[in-house]
């Protein structure tokens, strides 16, 4: 092989080094029998994902990180921004969550969340007067501890925070939302500052769900109709270039044109609304997956675009406040098992989802609606009991189990609660309406799924106190 020849192929393999590596996932645990860390970080390792970004800095998750190079993203909850804004509270947030993990060994934190789309419309400036001191607050205390040259902070936004006007609704005419403008000039010039990208998440599917109006391909990147940008004359074919181009005319006109931007967020649901299946979300992937790998980029900023998945696991503690869909974004089930096979590379390397190994379930019981039932008046009451106290978003409409009958939906309400309260059996009375079988009720595409088993937080590892140990030697060193 020449030597010019040779260099290409060194070039092309370092390419696909760097896409099929940089793929990063979120990993929330709003779950009422969450998996054990260790546990998801091996999953983690085994489909080869090399960067999580994570909803606060749980102790648990953090020591099962440590010594895996995977790069974190801690965070810090909207509930804790006021909090922040004492630097003195943030210094303690730095070396408690941060420093305390940065030894050899220790936890690869690259970034700190500063809350998590602060300013969406719907929490009406809860957040406003916090968030930009919060920001400041943590990435001085991050300079101050020595960390900041490698860890920065930034705020993971929501992609409402810009937008174009309504009669020239296209990528080049992106601004910042007016309400808000003075905040996000703020946060943009110290990002800039501090070297610190923009995060933002951008979610297709928001554009189908409840807009029946809206082109269902231009979700996809398989083929819409081309929309041309009057201001430009760039053809888009797909939302996700048209939304991430809007932000990018938005720094733009902010003065900050060339900053680097992360996609915080961005996927595919597989319940709770009729655009919520694992057919669509397949097709979301196939074509997502691709085009990162290619670092095609968007039209006004080509090149590789850091992603981070949302999400890796199924939620089901997570509020339904914006659809019942919130509790089903991962590409894994509850249990870490792949819901769909995509090929992970993006790249026809048949690189397929691998699942969580050694995963401990509760017993193969289950809780249905008992059929000799004497009195069935209170019936719907107890449907609502169990639903309002566990995760019947299956039920819904477009979902998996909206098929069921009237004895089905009950089995399946009754049986959530069943297993959310680990299959005590007085949990599957419901006033005689209940009975526990060991039949697996599961039918075509709806599963009755057995919880898991809680682990026991008293079984440490060796591994696992000395690493507890030398986070606390590193804490009183700071």
């Amino acid at each position: 092989m020449g030597f010019s020849s040779c260099l290409k192929l060194l070039l092309i393999l370092g390419v696909l080094s760097c896409c099929v590596n940089s793929l990063g996932v979120n990993w929330g645990t709003q779950a009422s029998h969450p998996l054990p860390p260790n546990i998801v970080v091996q999953m983690l390792k085994d489909n080869g994902i090399t960067k999580v970004k994570l909803f606060d800095a749980d102790q648990n998750t953090m020591s099962a990180l440590a010594g895996s190079d995977i790069e974190v993203m801690v965070a810090i909850p909207n509930n804790q921004l006021q909090v922040m804004t004492s630097y003195d509270k943030a210094k303690i947030w730095v070396r408690k969550n941060v420093t305390a993990y940065n030894f050899k060994g220790g936890v690869n934190i690259k970034y700190v969340a500063v809350g998590n789309e602060p300013f969406l419309k719907s929490y009406n400036g809860s957040f406003l007067n916090s968030t930009f001191p919060a920001l400041q607050n943590i990435q001085n205390a991050l300079n101050e501890a020595g960390v900041g040259d490698s860890i920065k902070a930034t705020v993971p936004l929501n992609a409402d925070v810009y937008e174009s006007p309504d009669n020239t609704p296209y990528p080049s005419f992106g601004r910042f939302r007016s309400d808000i403008s003075t905040q996000m000039t703020q946060i943009v010039e110290f990002l800039n500052k501090n070297e610190a990208p923009f995060t933002v998440n951008i979610y297709p599917f928001l554009s189908l769900y409840g807009n029946d109006d809206f082109p269902v391909n231009y979700a996809f990147f398989d083929g819409a109709s081309p929309i041309v940008d009057s201001g430009t004359g760039i053809e888009y074919t797909n939302v996700f270039d048209a939304n991430f181009d809007t932000l990018v005319s938005a720094l733009k006109a902010a003065g900050y044109g060339n900053m680097t931007i992360l996609v915080g967020e961005v996927g595919w649901p597989t319940e709770g609304d009729k655009n919520a299946n694992n057919g669509l979300a397949v097709r979301f992937y196939n074509g997502l997956l691709p085009r990162l790998a290619t670092t095609k980029g968007t039209p006004l900023r080509p090149g590789y675009i850091e992603v981070y998945l949302f999400a890796l696991l199924d939620e089901d503690g997570k509020s339904i406040a914006p659809g019942n869909f919130e509790r089903h974004w991962g590409i894994f089930t509850y249990d870490g098992q792949p819901k769909f096979p995509i090929d992970f590379s993006g790249q026809n390397q048949n690189k397929l989802l691998v699942g969580a190994k050694d995963v401990k379930y509760l017993p193969n019981k289950w809780c249905m609606f008992n059929p000799n039932a004497k009195d069935e008046s209170k019936l719907t009451d107890n449907i609502e009991f169990a639903c309002s106290n566990s995760d019947c978003t299956a039920l819904g409409y477009g979902s998996s189990c909206n098929n069921l009958d009237a004895n089905g939906n009950a089995s399946y309400a009754f049986n959530m609660y069943f297993q959310i309260q680990n299959q005590d059996e007085l949990a599957c009375g419901f006033q005689g309406l209940g009975t526990v079988t060991t039949q697996n009720l599961s039918t075509g595409q709806c599963n009755f799924p057995i919880q898991l088993a809680i682990s026991s937080s008293s079984s440490l590892s060796p591994s696992f106190v000395g690493l507890v140990f030398m986070m606390v030697l590193s804490y009183m060193l700071q």
